[in-house]
């Protein structure tokens, strides 16, 4: 009978003693991985930095004012809202901008952002007071030219709860390019009656070489904060 009990007293210390080697592969395994993590976080972290402080070596433009009588909307830069706004008699013209891709990526930068900025697109509002709707173009804007892609009615921006562009939910004509030249001629000069013309083209471009560097500047900090664990700024600040 003692020769039983011992024998199952060896073999219940046995099977204790079994899984100390495997927690201590499986400790030396997790300091391990701990190890690698903070490595890789480390370069993560020294590359991001790198080339924050690359961008922000990056000269502006010179600074360019927008054409009279337009006036730059305030906040703009840090929101998807119009850039420039200015009124027409009773209406009220607001002009929004982003940058115009091309067809084949000459610059290299993969329609991600950077290289030269020789196009851009603009979504033009024009309202009236009491008007439900406003009027809509969309537009490629260049140094020496501007052309309308299509012309729409569309609900106003602040009635229909913003956003850089809204569906139409109603028929929104037919294309620019099946109106008669006439008629096309006519909506250019309506539009040119109102500002709308290359002379935009070096302020624009100007505000979105800005923007952009700002937002690639707050891109590299936001993201190298979050592998560092710190809590973001705050948009106000």
């Amino acid at each position: 009978m003692w020769k039983r009990a011992f024998v199952g007293a060896a073999t219940a210390a046995a099977a204790l003693r079994r899984p100390f080697p495997s927690l201590i592969r499986d400790a030396t395994s997790s300091s391990s991985s701990n190890s690698i993590s903070s490595a890789v976080n480390s370069m993560l972290l020294r590359s991001l930095k790198d080339h924050y402080l690359e961008v922000a070596k990056m000269n502006m433009p010179p600074k360019v004012g927008p054409p009279s009588p337009f006036t730059i909307v305030k906040g703009a830069l840090d929101s998807n809202g119009p850039v420039l706004k200015r009124n027409y008699g009773d209406e009220e013209i607001t002009i929004y901008v982003m940058r115009l891709a091309a067809n084949d990526d000459e610059d290299g930068d993969g329609g991600g952002g950077g290289g030269v900025i020789d196009q851009l697109f603009i979504h033009v509002d024009v309202s009236k007071p009491n008007q439900n709707e406003c009027l809509m173009f969309l537009c490629g804007l260049y140094e020496d030219a501007l052309g309308i892609h299509s012309v729409s009615m569309r609900p106003k921006l602040q009635e229909s709860g913003g956003g850089y562009l809204l569906v139409p939910s109603q028929y929104a004509g037919p294309s620019f390019a099946d109106l008669d030249e006439s008629m096309r001629d006519a909506f250019h000069s309506y539009i040119e009656e109102r500002g709308i013309n290359d002379s935009l083209f070096k302020f624009l471009q100007a505000w979105l070489y800005v923007k952009e560097h700002r937002n690639l500047l707050r891109w590299f900090k936001t993201m190298g904060l979050f592998i560092d664990g710190k809590k973001p700024p705050t948009p106000s600040s």
